[in-house]
């Protein structure tokens, strides 16, 4: 058993809606109407048994993250046969708040229930529901399904065959695997900036993504973001910057990356990963599932 791993993610906004209801006699309504509850005020109490429940979500339920919660609030509504409570929680995190809006609305309807439980023997809880949710990837996450990719690997001692070529592997097992992408060309070439300015070249258009690994160091056979700089017509900055701020939580040699994305011809996107396995797997991971939407962006299908 282990909970999600969340360390890859992007902090987005995270809302999230829920409501439930607990039905009660007309007496026991009447009681609480006029505050004649012994423990004392039913509506108020329950509202903060409900933010009490929001904020220990995680202390209660295993799987869930501690999360720093940025608002939440608690409605609890007397109704002509019950009580109607809905919560809302916002966060800037990096999973959503789904649990925490459920708990709250649990924890309100459970106090009801333990405040009224001398009074009413036939109190039903019911219609506990997340109403809605907003961030994260549900909201612009894609799979690479119907794309054809091709993979470089540019690495001297792997074309010479002096060592394996294990992030070319990696990216390939994601992209097919993961994402449900196509790869239809893998190749390994050395670092020669010409090689791979001519490669890049011939694979625009008649691919939509071109990823390439290793090269983006500072070294004087590093020649990828050139190579790359000299196909592409206009730059991804967004992208390159993501890998590097994300990547910098797993270690700060991410800084050192010099790795370039961006668009050629129609609307091929060309991506530098890093040529390390780690940093293959996390970053294509991360980046995967906006390209779909930045290929129809290219291709003027979507304005925003």
């Amino acid at each position: 058993m282990k909970m999600a791993d969340v360390s890859m993610k992007f902090e987005t906004i995270r809302e999230a809606q829920a409501e439930g209801k607990i039905y009660l006699s007309k007496e026991t309504i009447e009681l609480i109407k006029n505050k004649q509850i012994p423990k004392g005020d039913v509506i108020t109490a329950s509202q903060m048994a409900g933010l009490i429940g929001a904020k220990k979500t995680s202390e209660v339920l295993p799987f869930c993250h501690p999360i720093l919660i940025d608002q939440a609030y608690v409605d609890v509504i007397l109704e002509e046969d019950g009580i109607y409570v809905k919560s809302f929680v916002r966060c800037i995190g990096r999973t959503g708040v789904e649990m925490e809006a459920l708990t709250a609305v649990s924890a309100a309807l459970l106090n009801v229930y333990d405040m009224c439980k001398a009074f009413d023997k036939n109190m039903i809880i019911s219609d506990i529901k997340l109403v809605s949710k907003k961030g994260g990837k549900s909201d612009y996450e894609e799979d690479l399904s119907g794309l054809n990719c091709a993979v470089i690997t540019l690495s001297d001692s792997c074309y010479r065959k002096e060592a394996e070529d294990k992030s070319g592997k990696i990216a390939i097992d994601i992209i097919e695997n993961e994402f449900g992408g196509k790869v239809i060309h893998y190749e390994i070439l050395p670092d020669e900036k010409d090689i791979i300015v001519n490669k890049l070249k011939e694979l625009v258009d008649k691919v939509d993504i071109i990823f390439t690994t290793g090269g983006t160091g500072f070294s004087k056979r590093d020649n990828t973001p050139e190579a790359t700089r000299e196909v592409i017509e206009k730059e991804m900055v967004g992208f390159a910057e993501a890998m590097r701020i994300v990547g910098i939580r797993f270690t700060p040699k991410s800084l050192l990356s010099r790795s370039v994305c961006g668009i050629a011809g129609d609307h091929t996107l060309i991506i530098n990963l890093p040529g390390s396995s780690a940093g293959v797997r996390d970053n294509l991971r991360m980046i995967a599932p906006l390209l779909k939407h930045a290929i129809r962006m290219a291709k003027g299908e979507k304005k925003h």
